[in-house]
């Protein structure tokens, strides 16, 4: 297998980016998350701000954000201009996504990765999910906030990454059929996860040989 290409869609707090994350490092590949807004914006010339704004939003929810007029540097065009809209910003991504695919073994977390690189031949995509209790005890280690908050993060958060996914793919968030792998986290714990993943790939990556 030249280039090996491992997506990760995830509920929110069930460690999917941990998992990610600790699978590149013991690859010895690449790993995108955050980094693909920086990826875009480079590519594109716009500023990282509106990336971070419209990350895993779909369109609707981006309207209220690009109301203000506010100018963007690098870009001679209203915020309401074609390159600002959901569908602009997200073509930008896909095309950072595809030229990462087409250089480097990665592992790419979230943002429809799995559905942009669908044809690849490398590419592997896995969801990971998690038991409720083990997600919000998660976040609300994690930001420090309590139970209750950390519930409803999860469910807002949860809600918008399965509506973006909706949005610019034909499949559904979360749904086993639409990854290769989708892997419940609680059964074997983080790092067990991880090692599990990690067999199978290099078995993949054996017979691929």
């Amino acid at each position: 297998m030249d280039r090996l290409i491992l997506t990760i869609g995830r509920q929110f707090g069930s460690g999917g980016r941990e998992i990610g994350k600790s699978l590149a490092d013991a690859l010895g590949i690449s790993f995108y998350d955050k980094e693909l807004i920086t990826l875009a914006a480079q590519e594109s010339g716009l500023c990282r701000e509106v990336f971070e704004r419209s990350d895993e939003r779909t369109s609707q929810a981006l309207s209220h954000l690009f109301s203000a007029g506010i100018p963007y540097p690098g870009v001679a065009y209203t915020p309401y201009s074609d390159i600002l809209s959901g569908e602009g910003l997200f073509k930008i991504q896909s095309d950072a996504i595809r030229k990462l695919a087409a250089t480097e073994s990665c592992v790419i977390v979230g943002r429809c990765a799995d559905y942009i690189l669908r044809d690849h031949p490398g590419c592997v995509s896995f969801f990971i999910h998690d038991t409720r209790p083990n997600r919000i005890r998660r976040i609300a280690e994690r930001l420090q906030v309590s139970a209750e908050q950390a519930k409803d993060l999860i469910a807002k958060t949860d809600k918008s990454r399965a509506a973006y996914y909706g949005y610019y793919t034909d499949k559904v968030w979360g749904m086993s059929c639409s990854y290769n792998f989708s892997i419940d986290a609680s059964v074997l714990g983080i790092s067990e996860t991880v090692c599990f993943m990690k067999n199978f790939i290099d078995r993949k990556s054996t017979r691929g040989a």
